[in-house]
């Protein structure tokens, strides 16, 4: 695999453990290659992206259309890609951001079942000449994910989503790493924590020696 540029993004259902495969991520860049690190998140990173986030994740009595949902993390992705990534990334430091385009595909397309040529359209739109160099994809089951998630807050707009919604969104994730394989590697993330970050550090690995 071809680690094609220094921009590298997480992804993976509720309780799938990316907050710890960010730090994971971070760490190894930082005393293995020495490079600088930026760790960001979707939808966020930036004052209006987290404006956006709130608003996405609150439980609305009136509820949220799904091209509505789509659009606002498209907004909140463009100026996260103006203020945040591309800068970041044009001053020679790495990017990790927890979700990016795969999580749109998965969730609005897979979750939410919005035609996959409008979230093309928009990714076009957004990111033409740019895509993650590299995307570990936590893979864990659903009801293991939920049971982790429900653990440790109270549940957002999203948490809150049936299992079936769920199965949708990892069966989309799935069926992406099957696309792209080269970008895109499984991690088991039903393993213990070890082993986890040990699938990580040789994914990482593979990416950079192989760049």
């Amino acid at each position: 695999m071809r680690l094609r540029n220094r921009f590298i993004t997480v992804e993976g259902v509720e309780g799938a453990g990316k907050t710890s495969a960010v730090a994971s991520i971070v760490n190894w860049i930082e005393t293995q290659q020495g490079g600088q690190v930026v760790a960001t998140r979707e939808p966020g990173g930036t004052s209006l992206g987290e404006d956006l986030r709130a608003i996405l994740l609150s439980h609305r009595e009136e509820g949220m259309s799904s091209d509505a949902e789509l659009l606002l993390m498209f907004a909140a992705r463009a100026e996260h890609l103006e203020r945040v990534i591309r800068p970041a990334l044009a001053a020679g430091q790495w990017v990790v951001c927890d979700r990016f385009t795969d999580a749109s595909f998965a969730y609005q397309g897979g979750g939410r079942g919005l035609d996959k040529d409008r979230i093309d359209a928009l990714a076009q739109w957004t990111h033409p000449d740019l895509a993650p160099g590299l995307t570990l994809w936590l893979d864990v089951p659903v009801a293991v994910g939920l049971a982790r998630a429900a653990g440790r807050s109270t549940p957002d707009r999203f948490e809150s989503e049936k299992q079936t919604f769920f199965d949708a969104v990892r069966n989309t994730y799935e069926q992406r790493q099957i696309l792209e394989p080269h970008r895109m590697k499984r991690i088991d993330a039903g393993a213990p924590i070890n082993a986890v970050q040990s699938q990580i550090t040789d994914a990482l690995t593979e990416a950079y020696q192989n760049g």
